[in-house]
């Protein structure tokens, strides 16, 4: 007969794999589930550079390994969802191209492991240097939004809200002529940093060159915007997620209406010169002096253009006005960013349309991932075809000439649209004496 004691003893064992049994399975479940998360984001990485697609477009995470302690709290807080992921106990930016610059990430990690950069190795970014208030390095120029890298709207609105603050906060001119301050640019950061300036009382004039927008007025039909909610002056949070970009544009012009905001659309800036109290800011409609300006204007500048025989012609333009002016016809679109692709699935959406887009590289390396999705499902319809690694030499009336890999391609066309960029700004700030730094991806 068993001794107490041994039967006691047995018992507590018992007990105790009771309990260890389930800790022993939820472990092994997972660490398989772990093991296999890593080889679903390390073929995922893999994926990605096979397809060249390794370039952020703008803003974005440098994770720095030696304080990474894999919480993977950054890949959740991210709202793109698939950017990083764990791989081998550290985080990996997995698909650099769908980052679009939210910045939760860094918020989101515990140990400050993650650095916000602009430009990668590869591939440089020229960023205008400004301090904490906006500020450049000639005193009262300041600049927020698109320009200074921030191409997000609501990143964009904050800095313009921010920027007018800073500006708040400095000595008003006693010249009764003098301005507070010319903000140039009616885009997000530009009409942000407008309200500011009703709600702070200063003496202000917004100029833009174009409507109410900038930037946003000119996206395609139906694109949408704003992703994350967005504090504006005046008017409190803006609590869009997602929303096209007639829904935002009408919600800032009832905004206009109800504050009495005036902006001088359609008057562009010619020259900023200084003066003896400040700057004198000359327009294609008047003169401005001002002791501070802010320059909210956007990153395009001057369209590129290609510099082909027949570039010239009527059916060139560089930007997409209003799809359904395509119906019917045979338009090719030039470029391979988020424009370029949002131009050519608009269009092939449209009744009667065939739409080729060029573009010289392999990939469309620097447009999002549900804009690349939407050219593949346009090119299975037929109604989209892709010509990677292609060049345009020569536009006619009726047809354009392409080379691709050295082969002639001769196509009929109605229309072309060329989305290749633009010449940035660069030389204007260098005439005023800000520096601007050609950004590498490195923490500064």
């Amino acid at each position: 007969m068993e001794s107490p004691s041994l039967l006691q003893n047995a018992g507590q064992y018992g007990i105790l794999l009771v309990y260890l049994i389930p800790i022993a399975l939820i472990w092994l479940w997972r660490a398989r589930h772990s093991r296999a998360a890593t080889r679903r984001h390390r073929e995922a990485l893999q994926e990605t550079r096979q397809a060249g697609l390794t370039e952020p477009a703008s803003l974005h995470p440098l994770i720095n390994r030696d304080l990474c302690i894999a919480c993977n709290a950054c890949a959740k807080a991210c709202p793109e969802h698939d950017v990083l992921a764990i791989i081998h106990d550290k985080v990996e930016l997995i698909n650099p191209t769908h980052c679009i610059g939210h910045g939760a990430c860094k918020r989101a990690c515990p140990v400050d492991a993650i650095t916000l950069v602009f430009g990668t190795e590869k591939r440089g970014l020229d960023i205008p240097n400004v301090d904490a208030s906006f500020e450049t390095n000639v005193p009262g120029i300041f600049i927020a939004g698109e320009l200074g890298g921030m191409g997000l709207i609501r990143n964009a609105i904050t800095q313009g809200r921010q920027a007018m603050d800073s500006i708040n906060k400095k000595d008003r001119p006693t010249n009764p002529e003098q301005l507070d301050v010319v903000i140039i640019g009616a885009g997000p950061a530009g009409f942000s940093a407008s309200l500011g300036a009703m709600k702070h009382k200063l003496r202000f004039v917004t100029l833009e060159q174009e409507t109410l927008g900038g930037t946003v007025s000119h996206y395609p039909r139906g694109k949408v915007v704003m992703t994350q909610p967005a504090e504006l002056p005046l008017v409190g949070k803006v609590r869009f997620r997602e929303t096209t970009k007639e829904e935002l544009m009408a919600f800032w012009e009832k905004i206009v209406v109800d504050t009495g905001l005036k902006v001088n659309c359609n008057e562009s800036m010619n020259s900023i010169t200084n003066d003896e109290e400040g700057y004198l800011v000359t327009t294609s409609k008047a003169s401005y002096k001002t002791q501070n300006v802010l320059l909210t204007i956007g990153r395009r500048g001057t369209p590129r253009k290609l510099g082909i025989p027949g570039e010239e012609l009527p059916k060139v333009v560089y930007r997409l006005i209003d799809p359904e002016q395509y119906r019917n016809q045979k338009v090719l679109v030039v470029g391979g960013g988020d424009s370029a692709l949002e131009a050519a699935t608009s269009i092939a959406d449209e009744p009667g349309t065939h739409v080729t887009i060029s573009y010289r590289s392999d990939a469309f390396s620097r447009a999002k991932e549900k804009n690349r999705q939407k050219i593949i499902a346009a090119e299975a319809t037929g109604k989209l075809t892709v010509l990677l690694k292609s060049n345009i030499k020569k536009i006619t009336e009726n047809n354009v000439i392409l080379d691709q890999n050295g082969k002639k391609i001769d196509i009929e066309n109605d229309a072309i649209i060329i989305s290749a960029g633009g010449i940035l700004p660069t030389g204007m700030l260098k005439e005023l004496g800000i520096d601007v730094e050609t950004k590498h991806g490195t923490a500064s």
